[in-house]
């Protein structure tokens, strides 16, 4: 496999203090999945902050950032059975990876984590 892009991001946590309760932000910027899983979290905070910063380090990965007709919705970070975080290779991301990246096999890896202060994210797209 060739790597094809990386991205890291890291937030403040405390920016999320009050994001958390913006219904206009939350929904603008998490997919439903998203938001349904977050009903399942005590500490929405970390839980928003991290899933920010995968989507942020996903863009900065892709190398474009959210333009261009990709929107934070569009990257999706859900967990597996065991809690591994991963994205949802939907139809867009698909498309926005094919079109920039040139390629049409691809696998996406994501590492986050989160402290009482930061969360932090990291992204690898790989060619297969």
């Amino acid at each position: 496999m060739k790597t094809v892009g990386i991205g890291v991001d890291i937030v403040d946590n405390k920016r999320f203090t009050n994001l958390v309760r913006d219904k206009k932000f939350i929904n603008r910027t998490f997919s439903k999945k998203e938001i349904s899983n977050s009903k399942k979290i005590s500490n929405k905070i970390n839980f928003y902050s991290k899933r920010f910063a995968a989507k942020e380090s996903f863009a900065k990965a892709l190398g474009t950032g959210f333009r261009n007709g990709l929107n934070f919705k569009d990257v999706e970070v859900l967990n597996n059975d065991l809690g591994k975080p991963y994205y949802l290779k939907n139809i867009k991301i698909k498309q926005f990876i094919k079109k920039i990246k040139k390629i049409d096999n691809f696998e996406l890896f994501l590492s986050i984590s989160d402290e009482k202060d930061y969360s932090v994210a990291f992204t690898i797209i790989q060619k297969v």
